[in-house]
């Protein structure tokens, strides 16, 4: 019975091993601290889209890099598919920035809340993001 339990347990500790080297951003040029950790191709901006640009590189791009391609050793891509909407709907990036997020899919840290984000700022960072995913591959 003992010996069970070790092996389903031991089973499970490689597949979430598996699971985590999976999604593990990948860095770029030999892992150096702030390097983005995934390449993005920047679609045409328009609309809340544009002006989503310009409020997350005053509030997110700070940690999460430019055109949220992340930042080795500092936070995650927000363009991968882990934040695809579902798995991480658009409140989650409320929130997130509302009341800061535990980490849980990488290898970061715990986020902090974002409190000089404004409601109508949130709204164009979500669509910058999702028109960033979407041009991505990611939707």
């Amino acid at each position: 019975m003992r010996l069970n339990r070790l092996v389903i347990v031991s089973a499970l500790i490689v597949a979430a091993g598996a699971a985590w080297y999976l999604v593990k951003p990948q860095p770029q040029e030999g892992g150096k601290t702030g390097v983005p950790i995934v390449s993005v191709k920047v679609p045409e901006l328009s609309g809340p889209a544009a002006e989503g640009e310009i409020a997350f590189n005053g509030n997110c791009a700070v940690c999460h890099g430019k055109n949220a391609a992340g930042q080795d050793g500092v936070a995650p891509p927000l363009i991968h598919k882990i934040y695809e909407p579902n798995h991480h709907g658009d409140m989650a990036f409320v929130i997130a920035a509302r009341r800061g997020v535990r980490a849980h899919h990488w290898p970061f840290g715990n986020m902090p809340p974002v409190p000089d984000v404004t409601d109508d700022e949130l709204v164009q960072i979500v669509t910058y993001v999702r028109t960033l995913q979407k041009a991505n591959g990611i939707f």
